[in-house]
């Protein structure tokens, strides 16, 4: 059964790893507008003690956790990233408790706005629970570079991962709301004021459908 509709204007911030989305985050964060990141509620729902780390437990073996009982991210990335099917088992597992959890916390807000941050936001089908879709979008080029520098990884597994993603085009065709994330923090995080005004406009117009901003 699909989640009623959210009571207050509410974003889904997306975009494919490594293309500034944290950035963006974190300057809605400081523009005090309530968010949730789905990473921290994937992390909060395979806590041990939880029913999805038992599961992954069962379905991956105890090798994927680590001597303290918890998840071991690293090695059960590499693992998922290098087969497709055990990132779908891992999904199966995992989203349905992540969805749960942050249609509680949306259906919780007062407003005027909220955004739901999400890498995988179109990917799991939680742009349904959402009015709009902001893409802070990047070349692959460009993301690629920016994993093996970050994260200290080959080619290879850098590519797996934004392979693992919706494509480019397909985020883009979803979006209502892009930002081009190809300048400088500071551009970034002005583009991001413009749309939080926009947003607040919309709130007070009750007009949560309205055309969409596409900034540079």
């Amino acid at each position: 059964m699909a989640a009623p509709g959210p009571a207050v204007l509410t974003v889904g911030l997306t975009g494919g790893i490594a293309s500034g989305k944290s950035t963006a985050a974190g300057a809605l964060r400081a523009l005090e507008v309530p968010l949730l990141n789905a990473d921290e509620v994937a992390r909060a729902v395979v806590a041990p003690g939880t029913p999805a780390l038992q599961r992954i437990r069962e379905e991956f073996g105890a090798e994927f956790l680590t001597a303290d009982g918890d998840l071991d991210r690293p090695k059960m990335r590499r693992h998922a990233f290098a087969h497709p099917e055990a990132r779908r088992a891992l999904e199966q597992i995992t989203h349905p408790a992540i969805r749960e959890r942050m249609v509680a916390w949306r259906d919780a807000q007062a407003g005027p706005y909220c955004v739901l941050d999400a890498p995988l936001l179109i990917e799991s089908g939680m742009d349904a629970l959402v009015d709009r879709v902001l893409v802070i979008d990047t070349p692959e080029d460009v993301q690629v570079g920016r994993l093996r520098e970050r994260d200290r990884i080959q080619d290879q597994l850098a590519r797996q991962m934004v392979a693992a993603q919706a494509t480019r085009p397909q985020r883009l065709a979803r979006a209502d709301d892009v930002i081009a994330n190809t300048g400088t923090v500071a551009e970034l995080c002005a583009a991001v004021a413009r749309l939080h005004d926009f947003y607040l406009e919309l709130a007070r117009s009750g007009q949560r459908r309205a055309p969409g901003l596409h900034l540079p």
